[in-house]
């Protein structure tokens, strides 16, 4: 993984203690999580993949995705994962006044609602900030809207096509540990490195005894 990465992840996870970086555990629970869908034939090639080791995961996804793309996002419900808010837009809460992020991101949660309830009339109240960037008084009103924001303690960093398929593996077997959340994209920029990483970590992890929990 990159200095830069991983010393913006340290200056965040300082900031912000409240925030869910993990879920620490004894019993080799870890949660695997994918951002930016959905995506046509990326997102249906994750779920395939999980279901071969049947693996339950959290899919963080994008408002206009799931807007362009429904029946996609209805079979991750279908397939029994966790959904989340990943704002409407991806907007990087650094660069974005509170009040737009915050209609942004329930202009997600209204897509979300729509759909999940023809399926399940569950409502999803997690959020995860599109690059990690959000700023404490956008997580403050996202809090008092009643969700859980969704950080992470393990970067695949698959998204980085400068990183070799390997490398980005290494990133996730050598950071992986009990509690841990692991970051993955289900997004055309992130498939080169996935298609690799994700049937080889599922192995090795499985082999290792780790059962993967959705969030």
């Amino acid at each position: 993984m990159k200095p830069y990465w991983i010393k913006t992840h340290f200056i965040i996870k300082k900031l912000f203690p409240n925030l869910i970086w993990d879920i620490p555990n004894k019993e080799k629970k870890i949660y695997l999580t994918f951002d930016d869908g959905p995506t046509p034939e990326i997102t249906q090639w994750v779920l395939a993949e999980l279901e071969k080791h049947q693996v339950k995961a959290t899919f963080f996804c994008i408002g206009k995705n799931i807007a362009a793309h429904p029946e996609i996002f209805n079979t991750i419900i279908e397939k029994g994962h966790s959904i989340g808010n990943h704002t409407y837009n991806h907007l990087n809460g650094w660069k974005t006044k509170t009040e737009h992020y915050i209609e942004n991101s329930l202009l997600c949660e209204n897509n979300i609602s729509n759909l999940q309830s023809k399926i399940c009339n569950l409502k999803s109240k997690l959020f995860r900030p599109p690059y990690g960037k959000i700023t404490a008084a956008q997580a403050k009103e996202l809090r008092q809207l009643g969700y859980k924001i969704i950080m992470w303690d393990v970067l695949s960093a698959d998204f980085d096509q400068t990183i070799s398929p390997e490398k980005c593996l290494e990133n996730v077997l050598k950071n992986t540990q009990n509690g841990s959340i692991v970051v993955f994209h289900d997004s055309v920029k992130a498939y080169k490195n996935l298609k690799y990483v994700l049937p080889r970590a599922l192995d090795y992890l499985t082999k290792n005894n780790y059962s993967f929990e959705k969030l």
